[in-house]
């Protein structure tokens, strides 16, 4: 479970300081902001689609009951949302990407 901890709070905090960084305006300055963009979300994609197959895969062999049950069943459902709004993102960057060229 430790590698889940690792990549929700690191693409939380590499998503918040990019929000950030956008929010200031950076990437006016050079066109390499998009690519930053495209492929940290492809990471972060990649990244929660493995914690939601582990997640998936430890909720189906573990031996958990009642409330751990419904626990690890919530973290797999939010762990397949965060892989498909992370790569809706990068998939928007991309086309971002292409049509700034």
């Amino acid at each position: 479970q430790g590698w889940v901890m690792f990549v929700s709070v690191f693409c939380f905090v590499i998503t918040t300081l990019l929000f950030i960084l956008y929010m200031a305006g950076v990437q006016r300055c050079s066109s390499g902001w998009t690519v930053v963009d495209v492929f940290y979300h492809f990471i972060a994609a990649v990244f929660y689609l493995s914690i939601a197959v582990l997640q998936a895969s430890d909720t189906r062999f573990g031996l958990f009951f009642g409330k751990d049950f419904r626990i690890n069943i919530a973290a797999t459902v939010f762990a397949f949302v965060a892989t498909l709004l992370y790569t809706i993102h990068a998939i928007c960057s991309i086309v971002r990407w292409k049509t700034s060229s």
